[in-house]
This record gives structure tokens, sequence and C-alpha cells, in this order.
């Protein structure tokens, strides 16, 4: 028998944690916390599990690891770049475990094949290919030119990332009105290990100079050294020269800055709220949660809010679910309001169970959107 079972992760923006039972063995997919500060998962029910899986390193999927004493003490397997992203006081040494950025593995004994996700630096989808293949993408994105997004095996069940639900704006667009927007000066705020250095290359491209703070900085020269796939082809070398033609100068309310973290509640771009006064405007481009700094600013109208998508787009959703021949989706992290177009599409498979059997004779059952 294969179940699925759902922690936290589905019916709005929502840490991610998601139980399978597979090959004898309960894994946990993900364990993170927020976005919103101390939205942690129940796992008052989940019993002890022989491992953690991370997709990757950002808070609503790793910031939960404290809770691993409730679970067992289980290892917990990522990526070596991932690794390297998460506090060293989450998960001792001896617990750790290193997950190869593609190809074939196992976990705690149990077959998975692994692809880059596109969303972050180390992230990765899970794919396990017991009874017609499971597919957990984690977050995913198919427009970044930085990080790949690797097409994963058929799976009959797929938990995938809808974030943005029935968005259709892309990328390019985004990144044109926000090049627009920023001319003059602004602090465009970034989330630690993501869009930064890629935000740089591209407004880059527009012919602008953008200044970064020093965690973005560190993020696009380590990215420029990479030989391992971090990064699509030629992009090392387009973030070395980049970085060669960048100020390092102290940055102005007229410059252009990148800085984390990405709602102003900490690190460099905090200090540059603290500076608002002195004429500084501030951009912020992914999830705001309330009671940020970001929400206040926006609330005010002292900042704008323009999208840069680290996400799929409802076609990249549907695209995926159909390249992968999914008779069961879990669509994950968005509100059932934010996606009555993708729901539609996807009628006769989606799935909002808190459990779900994926063994051969249940999965060709309809899992009707209610």
């Amino acid at each position: 028998m294969a179940k699925l079972t759902v922690v936290s992760g589905v019916g709005g923006k929502l840490p991610a944690a998601f139980l399978i039972e597979i090959s004898g063995k309960r894994i946990l997919l993900d364990l993170g916390e927020g976005p919103e500060v101390g939205v942690l998962p129940d796992l008052s029910d989940v019993g002890i599990v022989d491992a953690v899986a991370l997709s990757h390193a950002h808070i609503d999927h790793a910031g939960g690891l404290g809770l691993r004493r409730e679970i067992g003490n289980p290892p917990v397997y990522a990526t070596a770049e991932t690794w390297r992203q998460v506090p060293t006081n989450l998960v001792e040494p001896v617990a750790r475990r290193v997950l190869p950025l593609m190809g074939e593995t196992t976990i705690e004994g149990v077959p998975v094949t692994i692809g880059r996700c596109g969303h972050a630096p180390g992230g990765i989808w899970l794919h396990f290919p017991e009874f017609g293949g499971l597919l957990y993408t984690g977050d995913w994105s198919a427009e970044s030119v930085v990080f790949p997004f690797d097409p994963p095996p058929s799976s009959a069940c797929i938990i995938t990332d809808a974030s943005y639900g029935d968005r259709a704006s892309s990328l390019g667009d985004q990144i044109r009105a926000i090049a627009e927007a920023a001319k003059g000066g602004a602090v465009l705020c970034v989330p630690g290990f993501g869009r930064g250095p890629e935000m740089a290359l591209r407004l880059a491209r527009l012919g602008l100079s953008p200044k970064l703070c020093v965690n973005v900085r560190a993020e696009a020269v380590h990215l420029a050294a990479d030989t391992s796939g971090l990064v699509a082809p030629g992009i090392a070398d387009a973030l070395h020269a980049l970085l060669g033609t960048l100020s390092e100068a102290p940055a102005t309310p007229d410059d252009i800055v990148i800085a984390t973290e990405a709602n102003a509640e900490s690190g460099p771009s905090a200090a540059f709220f603290t500076r608002r006064a002195e004429g500084f405007r501030f951009l912020f481009t992914g999830h705001v949660p309330p009671g940020t700094p970001a929400a206040s600013l926006i609330a005010a109208g002292q900042a704008r809010w323009l999208p840069w998508n680290v996400h799929p787009r409802l076609d990249d959703t549907l695209r995926l679910v159909e390249a992968v021949g999914s008779r069961i989706v879990v669509a994950a992290f968005v509100a059932p309001s934010s996606m009555p177009i993708l729901a539609s599409r996807l009628a006769g498979r989606l799935s909002w169970q808190h459990e779900i059997d994926l063994t051969p004779r249940i999965l060709h059952r309809i899992a009707n959107y209610p």
C-alpha cells in the first residue's frame, strides 16, 4: 500500500509538509514554517517517520525542522547546496544526508528520481516510481533563465506548487514593468537564496545598473563560480561578467538596490527601511504576509508591489500535469478562491482530500473539486 497524507500545504499559502508511506517507509516531504512567522505544521498525528526530504531551503519548506523531535528525530535528506543554506543549528551533522541535484538515488532504501526545480539554488523535485509514480515538485518555475527546470517522469499523482493559482502574466512582461518602476531609484526586496542574482542579471540586460546588498552579491559570486549544475549553461560566466561591472559604492536613494530580505523584515532591506525618510523607495515582488514592514508600506501607499514570477503560472501548471499524465493532482500553497480556472481545467483530477490512497485499485477513482 502507498498513501499520501497532507499534513500542511493545501488550502492556502501554508508551510509545506506532506507524508508519504511507500515501500514500507514513511517519508515527510518538507517541513516548513510560515510564510507568516510562527505558522507551523501540526505533527501531533504524524507519528514516527523514517526520513525528511527537503525540496529546498526556503523557510516555508525547511523552517520547521526544529520539530523533528516530535517525529522521532529522523535523518534529513537534501542537496549539498540546500545544506549550505540551512542553519547549522536546525539539523545536527550526523542526521544530514546528501541528495544529488539530478538522477536516481534512494531515501532510506526507497527509490527516487530527482531533478532541478527552477526555483532556487539547490532546489529539486522528487519522483517516487512505485504505483505509477508520485511527483512532489516543491516550489518550481519554468521561467527562470538562471535555475533550470528538469522535465519529470510520468506520475499518476502529482503534488504541485500552484502558488499563483490562475495568474497568467509572464516573467518577461513583469521584468519590464519592474525596470520601468525602478528608474530613479528603488530598493527591490528579495528573499535570500532566490531571485536576487537573476534580478540583477535581467535588469542589467535592460540597461540598468543595480547595486547589490552584501547577501545578494555573495549569492551571485557563489553562482558565478558554480560548476555543479546549479545554474543553466552560460549563466555562471554571465554573472561573473556582470559582477565586474556593478558598483560597490554605498547606495543612495537614486540607486536601484537589490537587497534581502523579501519584506524588509530583516537583513539589509530592513536597514534601508529604517532610512526611508532619506528618500529610499521600495518595490516588493513576492508574497507579502500581514504584519510585515512591506505590508504596512504598501497599505500606506508608500511602496509598490509588482510581481516577479518564481512559481508556475496557470498554463505552466496545466502543461506539467499533462506532460506527466497525472490522474490525481494536489494543488499546493494556494487558496481555492485563487484558482477557479485551474480547478475547472483540472476537474475530475483535482483532490483536496487529507489522505489519498495511491494503490492501483484506488488511483482510477476520480477526486472531484468540491
